[in-house]
């Protein structure tokens, strides 16, 4: 067994983080299997969508601390965070539906990727945590600018200046989480949720996804323009005739990502 197990049933591209003696921490070979199983996501048509999750009691514990173990080398240092931040973000853009199904303790890089996803199923056994002071370090790779974005400037100073942890209920209060199951039916709920999103056209799921990303950092005008942009080239797919079709119909469509 791999230090990422991914498996492909269905359409659905299931990762789990697999390294269970260390709380799922991510060290550079699961990095590299990630960040390959998400390229993979991108471009196979196989692949309709994702679940992310954990093996063990945790989802992930963050990045493998281990490379604190030598003298840093700041240039070095900077190179591999743009790497661990790009697998993030590989994650966020994915234009087909990433669930993440948050089984244990999230911290560091793993709550990172699970602010990285398009919904967040919890475990009432799942915790997230904010730790990163408490080593003299920050959160990174999104994971101030993603949290700010859920919560808010007040709330985001709440947590992470505040050194609050949160449970699953709670997280859900705040909007991190999008459902809270019991444990044994966590995969069943994120399954659900990703063929809740699959009912979507791909390619409006695809540009919907994106477009709410940059509506976050662009002015009203630039957003606007960018929906009618998204719009135009929507209103010349296969998938928006289907569409008018199965509503005059009366049926569920069939879209084809066309």
């Amino acid at each position: 067994m791999g230090k990422l197990e991914v498996s492909l049933e269905e359409g659905c591209l299931l990762l789990r983080l697999n390294r269970p003696e260390a709380r799922n921490a991510l060290d550079a070979e699961m990095v590299e299997a990630l960040e390959e199983a998400l390229m993979r996501a991108a471009e196979d048509r196989a692949v309709q969508g994702v679940i992310l999750t954990g093996a063990g009691t945790a989802f992930s514990a963050g990045a493998d601390l281990s490379r604190f173990a030598d003298e840093v080398d700041p240039r070095a240092f900077r190179w591999r965070s743009q790497v661990l931040s790009r697998v993030v973000h590989l994650l966020e853009g994915v234009e087909k539906p990433v669930v993440a199904a948050v089984n244990g303790l999230a911290t560091g890089l793993g709550l990172a990727l699970v602010l990285a996803a398009d919904l967040r199923v919890a475990s009432r056994e799942a915790r997230f945590a904010f730790r990163e002071g408490r080593l003299g370090l920050l959160p990174s790779h999104g994971g101030i600018a993603r949290l700010v974005r859920y919560v808010g400037l007040g709330r985001a100073r709440d947590l992470l200046l505040g050194g609050v942890e949160l449970d699953a209920e709670e997280a859900k209060a705040l909007g991190l989480v999008t459902e809270v199951v019991p444990s044994e039916k966590l995969m069943e709920a994120a399954r659900r949720r990703l063929e809740k999103a699959l009912e979507r056209a791909p390619l409006s799921y695809g540009l919907v996804k994106r477009l709410l990303v940059l509506a976050t950092g662009v002015d009203l005008e630039t957003a606007l323009f960018l929906e009618t942009l998204g719009q135009s080239q929507l209103a010349l797919s296969e998938d928006h005739r289907e569409g008018l079709r199965a509503l005059k119909e009366k049926r569920s469509p069939h879209f084809r990502g066309q």
